[in-house]
């Protein structure tokens, strides 16, 4: 396994949609997948894409609360939780289940430093394939449903500044404090 260098923020591979994954069981999907998760895990991400390693296709891996469970206790999670199962998604897909908006923080590693508040739907289904090639299909809800849509997004050559609807809510990680609300 290797940690892969990631690509920031004005890379033309971050804005190219990613092509599909014709074999999702094929050894080379295998190492690059390997190689994803420690990539990863080395950068403190709750998730990566393919494409955020300069490879243009439709891979996205992750950890999120409620991965493996439909726990609604789960759902409002704020902080990426280093102990929740990996999901490796091959050609994902994305399904809204109810257009109730939910706005929320997002970082990026290919966007580093920095901080969004992005608005996207709460409760989604999404479907892809897993390394054995059966198929993986979900719902998810809050901060779970957030690192899929924000992982997908990377496969469509998008990035959360994008999604952002007011640009005065993108700041400095180290001037967030600004932001939140005392406890």
């Amino acid at each position: 396994m290797a940690i892969l260098k990631i690509a920031r923020m004005g890379h033309p591979i971050l804005a190219t949609p990613a092509a599909l994954v014709s074999d999702p069981t094929a050894p080379e999907i295998r190492r690059l997948v390997n190689d994803m998760v420690e990539t990863m895990a080395d950068a403190n991400g709750a998730g990566l894409a393919a494409p955020q390693v300069h490879v243009p296709l439709r891979v996205v891996v992750f950890q999120a609360p409620g991965a493996l469970t439909e726990d609604p206790g789960l759902a409002g999670a704020e902080a990426f939780d280093h102990t929740a199962s990996l999901t490796v998604l091959i050609n994902p897909e994305i399904a809204v289940i109810d257009h109730v908006i939910e706005g929320g923080w997002e970082g990026c590693l290919s966007v580093p430093g920095l901080r969004g508040w992005v608005e996207r739907p709460a409760h989604i289904r999404y479907r892809g394939f897993g390394l054995d090639g059966r198929v993986i299909e979900r719902s998810a809800r809050g901060f779970h449903a957030r690192v899929v849509q924000h992982e997908c997004d990377h496969l469509e050559g998008r990035l959360y500044p994008a999604r952002m609807k007011d640009l005065s809510r993108l700041v400095f990680e180290s001037e967030i404090c600004h932001f939140l609300e005392p406890a």
